[in-house]
């Protein structure tokens, strides 16, 4: 056996509950560096499946599905001949492109999101930070109707239903055995904001004095004399995964696309920066009196 099959991992215990685009990330990796090993250039690689440079560098980056074919040539290409190492990988690519649930909702999915809600299903740890809205994980259905309204204000009845729906969805993700752990911070004025009126804003406060009584949800408050200095960079979140081959991911939403980083130097800044604001913002406890101060004004 080569030097590349006694490296090829097998696929990690309970990765394939994780989604596809985990395991897209896991595969694409797994070919860089295999890749990488055997002194291959992304230019051969490419030529060897008929393909361009950038989508070698898509595949690597586990933002493509996997044609098996293209996956077998690669491995023969880097010297993986083993089968049982091979079969591994191949089946990882079969799972890969199997579709998410969320590919039901892909008339109203961006793609750009798409990948984000890919993540966020198979994050064990997602932190965040809001400057104008609730978390959309935290939302109620009537809070996140108005939200998702004023992003869709040229949309069907229709649609604005299923960008609701969707959201409701991705809340399933904090329950059950294998629930993430979110921690989310916001800005004051979030919760001072009057989305969709009086009667929206008293149920939304009510669903977070209830949501963050979980043990696998925090939320903290930024109040409005602390943390100017972070309003400037905007809002954006860190997920973390369980299995050991996934690097933390920094997202950054913009108007219409996204930016998705995962280099240690990236997601290491952007993590001291939540630590920094974690610590200026409220406790979990004082984040909770102040909910329920908040709530009263609406009674």
């Amino acid at each position: 056996m080569n030097a590349q099959a006694e490296n090829a991992p097998s696929l990690p215990f309970g990765l394939a509950r994780s989604g596809p685009t985990a395991l897209r990330l896991v595969l694409g990796a797994q070919l860089r560096r295999l890749r990488r090993e055997s002194g291959i250039t992304p230019e051969t690689a490419a030529h060897t499946i008929r393909a361009s440079h950038a989508k070698i560098s898509r595949l690597e980056l586990g933002r493509v599905g996997f044609k098996e074919r293209d996956v077998a040539d690669l491995l023969t290409l880097y010297g993986l001949t083993d089968p049982d190492e091979r079969a591994v990988l191949l089946d990882l690519a079969r799972q890969a492109n199997l579709p998410g649930w969320w590919h039901k909702y892909s008339d109203v999915l961006p793609g750009w999101f798409e990948f984000y809600v890919g993540l966020e299903e198979a994050a064990c740890l997602i932190r965040c930070y809001e400057l104008q809205f609730v978390p959309s994980l935290l939302q109620t259905p009537e809070y996140a109707r108005a939200t998702v309204r004023v992003a869709n204000s040229g949309r069907s009845a229709d649609e604005i239903d299923r960008h609701v729906d969707l959201r409701l969805r991705r809340q399933k993700r904090l329950t059950g055995p294998d629930a993430a752990t979110l921690w989310a911070v916001v800005d004051e004025g979030v919760l001072r904001r009057p989305v969709g009126g009086p009667e929206v804003m008293r149920a939304q406060l009510e669903h977070l004095i209830e949501v963050t009584g979980r043990p696998n949800v925090t939320l903290q408050v930024v109040p409005f004399d602390r943390g100017g200095q972070f309003t400037v960079g905007g809002p954006f979140s860190v997920l973390r995964f369980d299995a050991p081959e996934l690097p933390d991911v920094v997202y950054l939403e913009q108007l219409t696309s996204a930016l998705y980083l995962d280099k240690p130097e990236d997601t290491e800044a952007y993590t001291q920066v939540l630590n920094a604001i974690c610590v200026e913002a409220h406790s979990a406890e004082r984040t909770t009196a102040l909910l329920e101060e908040l709530l009263a004004a609406y009674r």
